[in-house]
């Protein structure tokens, strides 16, 4: 659910290094970078393959970075005013963002917390490792990071091995939000506009909204986001998934509009917030790392800003459970390959031909659900009518269509 804020985060360091240019600002950038809270989990994953010798002005540059975002569900403190008093932490949040390396597109494809995974033998700060798990439910592993190693780390440190092991990417970097760094980035946005389609309302999460366009403060879009049984609410992990992912779309079109990259005040407001939320990896703790980072996104346009979430189906010996399904190792392998995740129609050469699908463009609404989200390149996808996309089923972009508001 805050998972989102890396993109946001990656916006936010641009404005950093735009900080950096105005009175005052090597103190501001001093307090930014002490806000950002590291965990190192290298030495619990295990090492990454090596990489070439980075560009001193941007480290990341060429690569391909895969970054897995957590939404933290903490409630000690103030987290625990506003999510109630709940032994432990657990991650339901979960989105791998993959950059590709020629940084036109960005993909954020999203991991149901439900989903039935082989949970690896995980390593805690405290030297003390834990049992290798068959069929587990996929957000055990951050809370056996939790409950056995006591630390942020750790959960992190057993949620990217989980996820390594069962897709075959490598994380390079990851990002933990919790509820109020959640409330305090959509606040700094002065609030994130978006199409509600039809009236919800959840007492367990806080949430009523009636239909209609709205703009949803922190605390309100945080209801949004973890909402599962109410009005209009079914209860699956699935539907608050694709809303999650809405929201985030929704906050990147805020952010461009409100040109947070060029309005330094409005920028540092922003910064502020998403720094002091933010439990990173020490490579994305720099500013100056993630301000690289963010001005090779500048010219990325929304309609290259894909989201999904991972192809399941029912689990045969649990209906309240899911697997993932073959087009998900599709996904996964276009992923690695540093493909597009899923394919469309492109126009043929000739205008006077037909089309001719292709399946190594990005996603688009117009592409048929069940072909688009298979991101097979040797099947063909079947164009369709559909005017919407069904966020949690189908891929849609930061540019189209979700809900239809009157």
């Amino acid at each position: 659910m805050r998972n989102h804020h890396v993109l946001r985060g990656v916006a936010l360091v641009t404005t950093a290094v735009l900080a950096t240019t105005v009175g005052g600002a090597a103190a501001a950038y001093n307090r930014l970078q002490g806000n950002v809270t590291v965990a190192d989990v290298s030495a619990l994953v295990g090492e990454a393959p090596e990489q070439p010798a980075p560009d001193p002005d941007d480290p990341l540059a060429g690569q391909e970075v895969n970054i897995l975002l957590l939404g933290s569900d903490e409630r000690d403190g103030e987290n625990g005013e506003i999510g109630g008093d709940v032994e432990g932490m657990r991650s339901d949040t979960t989105i791998v963002v993959h950059i590709s390396a020629d940084r036109t597109r960005a993909e954020l494809v999203s991991i149901p917390r439900d989903s039935i995974v082989d949970i690896p033998s995980c390593t805690m700060t405290d030297g003390s490792t834990s049992w290798a798990q068959s069929d587990a439910m996929f957000n055990t592993a951050f809370a056996i990071g939790w409950d056995q190693g006591g630390d942020l780390t750790s959960a992190a440190a057993c949620t990217i091995k989980t996820v390594q092991a069962n897709t075959g990417l490598t994380i390079d970097h990851f990002a933990v939000v919790d509820f109020v760094g959640f409330i305090s980035m959509v606040d700094a946005l002065d609030g994130v506009p978006i199409c509600i389609s039809e009236p919800l309302y959840s007492a367990d999460a806080g949430l009523d909204l009636d239909a209609g366009y709205q703009t949803l403060d922190g605390t309100t879009a945080l209801a949004f986001a973890r909402a599962r049984k109410g009005t209009n609410l079914n209860g699956s992990d699935l539907q608050r998934t694709g809303r999650q992912q809405e929201l985030i779309a929704a906050m990147v079109r805020q952010i461009q509009s409100q040109n947070i990259l060029t309005d330094v005040p409005n920028l540092m407001s922003f910064l502020s917030a998403a720094t002091a939320s933010l439990t990173v990896d020490p490579a994305l703790s720099s500013l100056t790392d993630m301000a690289g980072l963010a001005l090779s996104l500048r010219s990325l346009d929304r309609s290259a800003i894909t989201f999904m979430t991972i192809p399941v189906t029912a689990w045969p010996e649990d209906p309240n459970r899911v697997v993932w399904t073959s087009e998900a190792a599709t996904v996964w392998a276009n992923m690695v390959a540093d493909q597009p995740i899923v394919a469309t129609a492109e126009p043929a050469a000739d205008a006077s031909a037909d089309p001719t699908p292709s399946a190594t463009t990005s996603a688009s609404p117009s592409a048929d659900p069940s072909a688009s989200s298979s991101a097979t390149p040797s099947t063909d996808p079947t164009p369709s009518t559909t005017t919407t996309a069904e966020p949690g089923v189908d891929p849609f972009t930061a540019d189209d269509i979700t809900a239809v508001c009157g």
